[in-house]
């Protein structure tokens, strides 16, 4: 072939491209996965003169059809069987295009700031725990993902530039590290396809997640204009939402998991209720229900070193952390990933991954998929009562007992009357312990691992660690 009938084949492809009349967003791609035994949303745009697209879904050579809006938009809803792949989706309407090697199996949504967007490989100079051992054996076509690049922006976005891919040694280090554990043991124990989407943002808060209509009611959160310069592109509010959320709503999930907070730590008593509505509007607007959302509870860390001057209340990430125990309370279906042993002072990031990806996973495996028989749900506290000096607390999610491994547990506090609290000595007993103080002849209130360092020295049995807690609703001031 002469260089002029490379040039003219290769101009003729270019004006193909520029007028395709079907276009499908970046969801809707080969090597996707679509969720099994429901109905799956389908959407794009029709940019010729056709009023009806087709969709044929190979698994059952079913067609649908889909009226084409007058924006150019449709959508459909296809019947999707019981988990399998290798499966094709064709759509016609001005033009035929064909999404190949689809898998049906559970689809998750993965979201929030930096440590579920920490990559398989790690970051720069930020190593995960054993990841090239685990990248060299990760080839698993079971397991795919796609991501949302980065955006931030004040208008809600459609589309993204990303693809499907499935997990092996070329693709898996850019998985995130978090979600790629997590759905490694859900495809194990299952044995289907799973689909990660994939929208983090390193450095992101709660609000920056959540769009103008969810953040109203909130007096002091100030709200960009379309026309807005954006000073803080992970921590503007609304802007995430618009750049990062906005062209995945809608995609069937079977549920979503979370791993964000970080950056609301200075602000704890707020993020108890932006958390919560969050969550709540994110399923009002996938219109799926309650679907189930699990995430992880963030690990101790010296916050205190942005603090250095007067180290104020805040600085106190167990205040944060307090408020992610309470969110797994007041949102249905949800439990909380607690890896208050996994923490690491010296950095945000910590190394280990696997471990709040499979606590995640334990999760799901046993209130989503019904799996019995391992321990899952984070034991938290359940009762306090108190004879004379001595206070016993009861605990929850403790199938069976409670262990500190046979070490001193240093980590409670009591306080009386004054507010002030003390070191207070404890007794673990197979459920409950008893704790005390010299100092506390009243004692009301009991804290512990209240702290940045934490540190976790209460487990379950089968190793799960007891969340930090406070009985008192003192203010955190």
């Amino acid at each position: 072939m002469t260089l002029r009938n490379t040039l003219s084949l290769v101009l003729l492809c270019l004006a193909v491209s520029c007028f395709a009349q079907i276009k499908l967003p970046a969801l809707f791609s080969d090597n996707m996965v679509l969720q099994q035994q429901t109905e799956a949303a389908i959407w794009g745009t029709e940019l010729g003169k056709n009023k009806l697209v087709k969709i044929t879904t190979s698994w059952d050579n079913k067609t649908y059809s889909a009226k084409v809006k007058k924006d150019g938009q449709w959508k459909a809803f296809v019947a999707t069987p019981k988990a399998g792949s290798s499966y094709t989706i064709t759509i016609e309407g001005s033009e035929k295009k064909t999404i190949k090697n689809v898998a049906i199996g559970e689809v998750w949504l993965c979201s929030g700031q930096s440590n579920m967007e920490m990559p398989v490989k790690g970051f720069r100079g930020e190593p995960v725990e054993n990841s090239n051992d685990e990248i060299i054996h990760s080839l698993n076509p079971n397991i795919r993902l796609i991501s949302v690049p980065r955006k931030s922006t004040t208008l809600p976005q459609t589309d993204f530039e990303g693809s499907w891919k499935s997990a092996s040694p070329s693709t898996t280090g850019d998985f995130s590290a978090t979600a790629y554990y997590f759905a490694k043991l859900v495809q194990e124990l299952t044995g289907v396809p799973i689909g990660l989407v994939d929208v983090n943002f390193g450095g992101s808060n709660v609000e920056a997640w959540m769009s103008e209509s969810m953040l109203v009611p909130y007096e002091n959160v100030v709200i960009p204009d379309n026309d807005d310069s954006i000073k803080e592109v992970n921590r503007t509010p609304t802007v995430l939402f618009n750049g990062m959320l906005s062209p995945v709503i809608g995609y069937t999930i079977k549920g979503a998991i979370w791993y964000q907070g970080e950056s609301n730590a200075e602000r704890p008593l707020a993020y108890e209720e932006l958390f919560p509505d969050m969550v709540h509007h994110w399923r009002a607007l996938w219109d799926q229900g309650v679907f189930p959302f699990y995430f992880v509870q963030i690990a101790p860390f010296s916050y205190d070193n942005f603090y250095p001057a007067n180290k104020p209340w805040f600085a106190n990430s167990a205040y944060l952390r307090d408020a992610q125990r309470k969110a797994q309370y007041v949102i249905p279906n949800s439990g909380m990933a607690c890896i208050l042993d996994k923490g690491d002072m010296k950095t945000i990031h910590p190394m280990d991954k696997k471990t709040p990806g499979e606590r995640l996973a334990y999760l799901a495996l046993a209130q989503t998929y019904g799996f019995e028989g391992f321990g899952f749900a984070t034991p938290d506290f359940d009762e306090l009562n108190t004879e004379e000096n001595k206070v016993t607390l009861t605990f929850k999610n403790l199938p069976n007992g409670l262990t500190s491994y046979g070490k001193e547990v240093t980590a409670f506090e009591i306080a009386g009357e004054d507010k002030v609290f003390y070191p207070a000595t404890c007794k673990v007993r197979r459920k409950t312990v008893q704790i005390w103080s010299d100092q506390v002849a009243k004692p009301i209130a009991v804290r512990y691992a209240f702290s940045n360092e934490g540190p976790a020295q209460l487990f379950s049995t089968e190793g799960i660690p007891v969340t930090s807690f406070r009985t008192d609703n003192w203010s955190a001031e």
